[in-house]
Order: C-alpha cells, then structure tokens, then sequence
C-alpha cells in the first residue's frame, strides 16, 4: 500500500501557435494548482468530462510526466524529484497499470505477457513467478487461455489477463484508466467485480479513470475533475 499526496500540482503544454504570424508558442494549462489525498489502500475513482486531466493526473502521480509545479508524493517518496532511470525504477517495483486498450504484447502467450513485468522486477524466482501467475489464471477464469496469444483470445479474456499481469507484479498503487471502455456492460462488470475484490484483498491503493457512474460507485470515494481542477 501507498499513499498519494498531490500538493498545488499544475501542468502545462507548450505547443506552436499555428494561428500566429510568426509562430509564437503558447502554453495550455491541463492540471491547475491540484491537492489531492488518498490514503494507503483507500480505492477512489477519477470522473470528469473529456479533457478534465484524468488520464494527465494518472501521468503525473506514475511520473510518467512532471509538473510544471507541485509536488507529488507516493508515500514518503516525492516522485517529481528522482531521476527518469530513479521514477522507470520506482513504477517497475511499486506501480501497476490497466488500460483500456489492454496494451498486451502480442508475440506473447498469455502466460508470457501475464508475468513479464513481474519477472523485470527481478524480486522473485522465475519458477515463483510462474506458479503464482497459473494459480491466478485460473481464478480469473483463463485456464484454458494460458498458451494462446492475445488475437486468440476476446475482450474479456484480455482485459483478465491484463489485470492477472498487474496483480502479478504485486503492487503497492494500481492505475486503471478506463479499464472498461472497450467492453460490453457484461464484461466490464465481470472485470470491475474482479479488480474491486482483489482490491479488498490485497490492499493495495487503486484510482480509477471512469465515466462510468455504476462502476465509480464501487469505490471507496469518488473525485470530480473539470478544467484540470477537483470540483467536487
């Protein structure tokens, strides 16, 4: 588990002003002077409107992006202030990810993509690594899904194997940006009820991107962005 502490985070883009004569630059504020706290294992989902910052903020708090000011602290670590090799680091061991595209590799079995971050980390045993990745398949339900690759396998069945390869990794802070967009009402709760269980279970912090407001519901607290700002 880890905490998330967002202190006056603002972002900005600098793109060419392709309306100006002689091609200034303007910048174009996404996340403006943002606090935010969720607590070590708390589950909160993120809703706003198209271009509200979800999906930046997620960015942000992965340090896949830094703030143009603020600070961003995982627990006591202020991601902001490490170094790109330091924050690659930091998400490989403590972060994992769902997204709606499901972003499995597909040259891999559903075996290989469910247990390669986990064998990145080098924290474990291969053999380890391995029998907790079956074991979790299993439950998931993809027991026959194992040495197929993902073109052989539907929607659902990929959306499970990429939540199986984000448990696998045992993280302290799950990232989910819209992990349902491309699945039937069927699926997405099928999936939704899986993460939220594993979510009790393991404890570990989740923030979910949704615009869904059944599958927000489900979490602990609901945070309202608009304009990059939390309104509610």
């Amino acid at each position: 588990m880890t905490s998330v502490c967002l202190k006056e985070v603002s972002k900005s883009f600098t793109g060419t002003d392709s309306f100006s004569a002689n091609g200034s630059t303007s910048e174009d504020s996404v996340i403006k002077k943002l606090s935010l706290d969720v607590q070590a294992g708390e589950s909160v989902a993120l809703m706003g409107p198209s271009g509200s910052g979800k999906s930046t903020l997620l960015n942000l708090i992965s340090g896949l992006e830094l703030p143009s000011q603020g600070k961003i602290l995982l627990g006591s670590t202020e991601i902001n202030t490490l170094s790109a090799q330091q924050r690659e680091n930091y998400r490989l061991n403590n972060i994992s990810y769902v997204y709606q595209s499901f972003h499995l590799l597909p040259t891999l079995t559903a075996l290989e993509n469910c247990v390669f971050v986990a064998m990145e980390q080098k924290k474990r045993h291969a053999d380890a690594i391995i029998r907790s990745a079956l074991l979790l398949l299993e439950e998931l339900g993809l027991s026959d899904a194992v040495h197929k690759f993902p073109s052989q396998l539907s929607g659902g069945m990929q959306a499970r194997v990429a939540l199986a390869r984000a448990l696998i990794a045992e993280p302290a802070l799950i990232l989910a940006d819209e992990p349902t967009g491309n699945l039937d009402s069927k699926t997405g709760a099928l999936v939704l009820d899986l993460l939220f269980r594993e979510q009790k279970e393991r404890q570990f912090t989740l923030l979910l991107v949704t615009h869904d407001f059944q599958a927000a519901q489900r979490a602990q607290r609901i945070i309202k962005l608009s304009d990059g700002r939390v309104i509610a």
